[in-house]
Formats: C-alpha cells, structure tokens, sequence
C-alpha cells in the first residue's frame, strides 16, 4: 500500500516529486534508485511475528519496495488517497469497475472508451449479472437522466482515446454522488500532470500506465488511484483476483516517471504543432485534438486541463481503402501499432462502428490516430505530407 509521504511536498513542483519521490535511498545502500525485488517468501523470524502480521510485507503478491515507490509517485501526482499498481490498463479498468458493482447492478460507460474496457463491459459483467450502457461523452449533466437505482458506477474517459470528446467530470461527477454512485475516470491521456479528476470530483482514477508513465514502449503497467472511500473495495478486488506487478516491470514505470514531466511538456507542443498544421493540409477534414480553438470541446478543455498529450486524430477526406493502404503503407518515420505513448510516433487508421452505439459515429471519411514522438518535427511533418500526397493520388 502506499500512502502520501509526509513533508513539504504540497509546496513542491511537480519535476521535484518526479524526481525524488517514492525513492529511499538511505533503505537501499545509498543506491538512487529502488532496486528490483524479486520475490515470493517473505519471511517472518517469530512465530508472533508471523500472526500479529505487522511487518511491512508479508507475501509477495501483496507488493514490495519497487511496486511502492511507483505507488507513492502516482498517489501524490494524482492527490489520492492511495494507489495501486497492476499489471497493465484493462486490468485497471476492470478491478476498478469490479469494485463498484455486484450482480444486478448497472453500469455507465462512455461510447468513446477504450475498446477492451467496453468488451470487458460487454462480456464479463454481462455474464455476471451487471447490465452495462452506453452514453454520450458529451451528454455532461444530461448523464442524470440515465440513471437508475441499480447504477453504481460510470466509467468515463476524457478525452476519448478515438475520437477525442472532452467530458464534463464534475457534472458527470455530481450526478453519480446524487445517486449513491461512484465516477471512474480514465486519465491515460493527459496524465495527473495536466488533468486532475480526483479534484473534479471523481472517485477513481486509472491509468494505462504503459503509455505515457513507461514512456519506452517496453512494459505493460496499469494504476488505480482513489479516494480515501473507495479504497477498500478497490484493495480487496484486487486481491482476491490476485493481480500483481513484478518488479522489474515496476522498475520499467518508476523510471519511466523520472522523466514525465519534461518527456509530457515535449509531447504536448509536438502534438499541437502538428495538430494546427495538419489542419491546413489538402484532403484534412478535421483535425480532433481538444487543444485546438477549432475542437467543439476546447473551452471545457481549458477549464479543466492544462496541457494536452501526444495522440490525436484526423479525419481525411472519403476514399477508398487504397488510398488509405497508400497513406500507411509508405511511411518512413511513423509506424502502425497499437499503443502509444513511447519515443516514436505512431500512425493508426481507425473504423468505427458497433463499438459506437449511444452516439454513432457518422462523419465521411478516413479517421487516423496520431501519437506525436520525439522525432524531428520537420522530418514528421514532410512523413505525414508525402501520406497525404499519396493518399490522394491513390484515389
């Protein structure tokens, strides 16, 4: 378990608690960073020692020195009340989601939500006897309408990691408290650097740690962050399903984390200044990033936001799947792939349809998802421009 360290770290920046929150080098030799532990047996040297159960750790699975030192990071970054590390974003979500609801309860989900969240939605829960349904990210204080006895908790995601709506959280917020409810938002995309939804009113707040806290693209990693309220549920489900992170992908995170700041700071202004560009080139329908003044959400984003992350997408004008293939297939500098996050920049055509249901996606053309790198912007604008070229040619 990790708790807020106590200290003047209220008053200090977000780079200084990167960088030296969460480490104790003073219980590691003096070495700077926590070192992997790899372990299942812990011993105990007393037979009261073993029943009162007070040590520090008592079994591997429950956590060691590497998986709390991410832990503490990410509950100060975020302002919980305590986090926990997974083994990856889905497991997030779903441990999340698992300790709000029992059979026969409801659940909310944003149709702009991350695609195996809204599978593990429409299959596990379903098999368990949880009913869950689909809202439209921008329905905000509408949501109020939709609710029944039986719901218990709404899963949101700000912005979409798709098609980029911005939700209003603390009216989505007030409207799950009204009704006895808990608000689990997925923060991947602007991490707790630039957005705070704990502070908005949420209950909840989860990561793919993977993307932006990993930051290379080289390990799986999930967080769950909560109030002081919802933590015991949240433990406890996470426990009895046994989830738990290794150390070495622990180490991955944590020094991941080191950089964040200057690694989100970069990605934030590459991202928008491609964004704006893009939205001047031939074939460019809309460009769907929140920072920009032409995204519809723009205004709710500077409310509650104060920087952006590195994945948008843009809608190309119609054309076949050639030209689609044509757009993808040649590029030199961004790749296909289905993450995002890390070093290099990725490019990834995207179809919507059954998973869109509350609020159908019904604009013509080709949808792309970018995740701006930290490559040469010049060299990724002239990538993008040669795709957009043959994207046209190949019509």
């Amino acid at each position: 378990m990790s708790e807020k360290k106590s200290g003047n770290s209220e008053r200090r920046s977000v780079e200084t608690i990167l960088t030296h929150h969460g480490r104790e080098p003073d219980d590691q030799f003096g070495f700077v960073n926590t070192p992997v532990y790899r372990g299942s047996t812990v011993l105990f040297k007393t037979l009261d020692d073993m029943v009162g159960q007070k040590q520090r750790f008592l079994y591997g699975r429950a956590g060691n020195p590497t998986t709390q030192s991410v832990e503490a990071v990410i509950t100060e970054l975020e302002g919980a009340y305590r986090t926990r590390l997974v083994p990856s974003g889905l497991a997030a979500i779903t441990i999340a989601v698992l300790s709000c609801v029992k059979a026969g309860d409801d659940v909310l989900i944003s149709d702009s939500a991350y695609e195996p969240g809204r599978s593990f939605a429409d299959g596990f829960l379903k098999r368990m006897g949880v009913t869950a349904r689909y809202y439209d990210p921008r329905i905000g204080a509408g949501i109020s309408a939709l609710m029944q006895p039986n719901t218990t908790a709404i899963l949101a995601e700000s912005p979409g990691s798709l098609t980029f709506e911005v939700q209003d959280i603390p009216a989505i917020a007030a409207a799950a408290h009204a009704n006895g409810a808990r608000l689990i938002v997925d923060n991947s995309w602007a991490s707790p650097l630039y957005h705070q939804p704990l502070a908005l009113g949420a209950d909840l707040v989860v990561h793919a740690g993977t993307k932006m806290f990993v930051g290379h693209s080289d390990a799986f990693a999930g967080t769950i962050s909560t109030t002081e309220a919802a933590w015991a549920e949240v433990e406890s489900t996470r426990a009895l399903l046994g989830f738990f992170t290794s150390g070495d992908d622990a180490y991955l995170v944590a020094r991941g984390l080191r950089t964040l700041a200057i690694r989100m700071k970069e990605h934030h202004s590459r991202a928008l200044e491609i964004a704006s560009w893009l939205e001047a080139q031939p074939e460019v329908v809309q460009v769907l990033h929140p920072g920009l003044s032409s995204h519809p959400d723009h205004a709710l984003f500077k409310r509650d936001f104060t920087g952006s992350g590195s994945l948008f997408s843009v809608l190309l004008a119609p054309a076949p799947r050639a030209s689609v293939a044509a757009f993808v297939d040649k590029l030199e500098i961004f790749t296909m792939g289905f993450s995002w996050g890390g070093y290099e920049s990725l490019c990834l055509p995207v179809r919507l349809g059954a998973n869109r249901t509350a609020k159908p996606w019904t604009a013509e053309g080709n949808l792309f998802r970018l995740h701006i790198g930290l490559e040469g912007i010049d060299d990724l604008k002239a990538d993008l421009a040669d795709a957009i070229a043959r994207y046209s040619a190949a019509r």
